[in-house]
């Protein structure tokens, strides 16, 4: 017999359903509840709403999981390749060897983008900021691709040239920013060796990225491929449900990912760990003035909206981070002020207490800055990451026949209604 819940509203009682995901998640169904009772409910952030149904990502923050199509991350993340869990993600399987090959050799035919978008890289300032420069370019690319304009006309074309171009994107916009001219993709390089390229490779030197560097970039992307329904990935869902292009909704997520609360966090550990050092690299020091609210002194990298334990993207990057700079020869002290940070948090009674672990930007930005990625393209490196992910939203979305556009309530609490007062009498 299915679950009912029951609530009770001026004297009358209203049954509504139970919904129970594969997981044993349970939701109550209210999409019947304002036409029933003339009542909604108040929800800030949307953090007991669940705004769809997805088969795409499972998380469970107590118990520190996180699957991809039913895939553990930790298998992923040790396993594949970011273009293959991309796949993965967008298509709900892993690919044969021959559809993988076609998507690879997609993502290779699609890698350049019209030459007169190199013009708009001119119109931006050298010093804007690179998060600007992708949110425009990809949104742009609805202009030159009008047949985008239906969402259900060459969806998987779009797919490829999107998670294609975006590096080329990425990559155009860095090399603006420094004055160093702009390095064509190559058709012999995998989809992360390529993107490496063309960030650091100048014309008429050798340049070969590193397979370990190739690797770990593989890893980092994978690890940021899907986080469920975020703040990005549910204003991509958001922005679709108007039927918007593929291109307009990936744009809109990447200014939510924008924001240091979302995918900025990385960014912000790395000035963290740069000022603890400039004031004396005293972790002990920082971490008690973090306990001490009137320091103003905050914490960045710990802790989670979702997870209640480590988080495993964490854990994977922890051990990556240190094979990578051994092997790169990296001696980078805020590493070791990171390891210290931990250390401290995991024994420490205020923070075990608050469920304050390490999550994956923590760790990420050390590795971007080994890599050789400026800081300020941190939030770009996440937005390549994560385009997969939004990508599946995007198509899961628009796939269910029983979509609707994305309308919240809310509960007005301004004045009531008055009089309009002429300008010569008002006081």
């Amino acid at each position: 017999m299915s679950k009912k819940a029951k609530i009770i509203l001026d004297e009358s009682e209203h049954e509504l359903p139970v919904v129970t995901g594969t997981e044993g998640e349970k939701a109550i169904d209210i999409r019947q509840l304002r036409n029933r009772t003339g009542y909604v409910t108040l929800d800030a952030g949307y953090m007991n709403t669940g705004s769809t149904t997805s088969d795409i990502t499972y998380l469970d923050g107590e118990q520190g999981v996180l699957r991809y199509r039913g895939i553990p991350i930790e298998e992923l993340a040790e396993k594949s390749t970011f273009v293959e869990t991309s796949y993965l993600l967008i298509y709900g399987k892993l690919p044969t060897a021959d559809e993988l090959e076609r998507f690879s050799s997609l993502l290779t035919y699609h890698s350049m983008i019209h030459e007169g978008m190199r013009h708009f890289f001119d119109g931006y300032p050298s010093r804007g900021h690179p998060m600007a420069l992708l949110a425009a370019m990809i949104c742009s690319l609805s202009a030159y691709y009008p047949d985008s304009l239906d969402p259900n006309l060459n969806t998987d074309t779009h797919i490829t040239r999107l998670l294609s171009k975006i590096r080329t994107i990425a990559a155009f916009g860095y090399k603006k920013s420094i004055g160093q001219p702009i390095m064509y993709p190559r058709n012999d390089l995998s989809y992360c060796a390529n993107f490496l390229y063309m960030m650091f490779a100048v014309p008429a030197e050798p340049y070969d990225p590193d397979p370990d560097v190739v690797q770990a970039l593989n890893t980092l992307l994978i690890l940021h491929a899907d986080h469920e329904q975020n703040c990005s990935t549910s204003t991509v869902r958001m922005v679709g449900s108007s039927n918007a292009n593929l291109y307009a909704s990936i744009s809109a997520g990447i200014c939510a990912l924008w924001g240091p609360l979302h995918g900025g966090a990385n960014q912000a550990v790395i000035e963290m760990l740069q000022d603890i050092e400039d004031s004396g690299g005293d972790p002990r020091k920082f971490m008690n003035e973090v306990k001490d609210k009137a320091s103003g002194r905050r914490l960045m990298g710990f802790g989670h909206r979702v997870y209640k334990s480590y988080d495993p993207r964490a854990k994977v990057l922890k051990s990556m981070a240190d094979k990578l700079l051994a092997k790169l020869g990296v001696d980078d002290p805020l590493l070791d002020i990171a390891k210290n940070l931990e250390s401290i948090a995991l024994e420490d009674d205020y923070f075990v207490e608050r469920n304050l672990y390490p999550n994956v930007d923590f760790y990420s930005g050390i590795l971007y800055k080994a890599i050789g990625i400026p800081t300020d393209m941190f939030t770009v490196m996440f937005s390549l990451g994560r385009l997969p992910g939004w990508i599946a939203q995007w198509k899961e979305m628009m796939e269910d026949p029983s979509r609707k556009i994305g309308r919240p309530r809310q509960v007005y609490t301004g004045e009531n209604a008055r009089r309009y007062v002429p300008l010569d009498q008002r006081a």
